[in-house]
Order: C-alpha cells, then structure tokens, then sequence
C-alpha cells in the first residue's frame, strides 16, 4: 500500500513540475509576443497552469522579491519539488517500511 502511495505522490509531483514548466514557456511567449493572449487554445491552457501553480506560487512570491525584473519564485517551487520527489520522499517511505535509519 505504501509503494502504491508513494508512487501516485511520485507521479503528481512530476506532473506539477510539467504544469510549472510549460506556465513559465508560456509566460515566456506572451511576453516577447509570440503568441497572442486570444487564441483559444493557448488562452484555456494559460488558465489552468494558472489555476494549478498560482496557489503554491503567490506565498512564494510575498518571501522572494524579483530579482532585475524576474520572478525567481518558480524557480524555488520546481528545486522544493524536486527536493521533496527525490530526497524526502524515498526517505520518509524507507522510514515507513523500517529499512532504514531515522538519520
């Protein structure tokens, strides 16, 4: 059960990371005015990234100012993300099953 567990947190963390990405490609885009804001497409793929990564960004965003002009919170987000997918995860599943030590 635990494995099952550990393998769905494993999968939504690497799709949170996907979703992070392609907001900041198109955030990238709007901005050197690539594509346009009307497009239908683009426009429904702009609200859910921002549904999705605004919630975890905005506190981020309060602590790490803008640093000339870019926004360094997604940044933080993606290296906290893989820190908790790669590190912390296994760790805590280890700890879980006792294979490990607490240390």
């Amino acid at each position: 059960m635990i494995n099952i567990l550990y393998q769905l947190i494993h999968t939504v963390l690497g799709l949170l990371v996907v979703v992070l990405i392609v907001h900041v490609v198109l955030s990238w885009l709007f901005a050197f005015d690539i594509v346009s804001r009307r497009n239908e497409l683009i426009s429904g793929i702009w609200r859910f990234t921002s549904a999705i990564t605004e919630p975890m960004l905005r506190p981020l965003r309060r602590l790490i100012p803008p640093i000339a002009g870019v926004d360094l919170s997604v940044l933080v987000l993606l290296l906290i993300i893989m820190l908790v997918r790669d590190s912390v995860l296994p760790w805590l599943v280890n700890m879980l099953v006792g294979g490990g030590s607490f240390l």
